[in-house]
């Protein structure tokens, strides 16, 4: 995934600087939505002197272009979600925890959609909302 973002940075005209890269590739790691403060915190082990001004610019700028899609997780607050593909989540109500997955049959409809609405669809994000096994254990053992 961080490829593809530099690659897109830099065919719209920007330079893929050192703290930029640095972002890119705490982004490009799979499996979980980063909060702009997290970002920060792994792209300094990667690059010390990044600054938070950085961080948010480039966030920003992918966020502009696409790449990058707000995702509101419960009490965790707003996190960053790359969209390049489709992005699922299952979230429980309960304690918060976020699940990724990848299973997508989400693909046949997208075409039936694009098709009967004459619509360019270039990602999506699917949430299911209920409980996790751990809260349904807690909630079955209370009863």
């Amino acid at each position: 995934m961080s490829e593809q973002m530099a690659k897109r940075l830099q065919e719209a005209g920007y330079r893929l600087t050192a703290p930029r890269l640095a972002v890119l590739q705490v982004l490009g790691m799979k499996g979980e939505d980063l909060s702009p403060a997290e970002v920060l915190k792994r792209g300094r082990v990667i690059y010390p002197d990044l600054s938070r001004a950085t961080v948010y610019r480039t966030l920003e700028l992918l966020t502009e272009m696409g790449m990058l899609r707000p995702v509101y997780l419960g009490e965790r607050g707003s996190h960053l979600a790359c969209v390049a593909e489709g992005h699922h989540h299952l979230l429980c109500l309960d304690c918060g925890r976020t699940i990724h997955f990848d299973d997508c049959v989400l693909s046949e409809l997208e075409h039936t959609l694009a098709q009967r609405l004459g619509f360019q669809i270039k990602s999506h994000l699917l949430e299911f909302y209920g409980l996790c096994e751990h809260c349904q254990r807690d909630k079955a053992s209370s009863t």
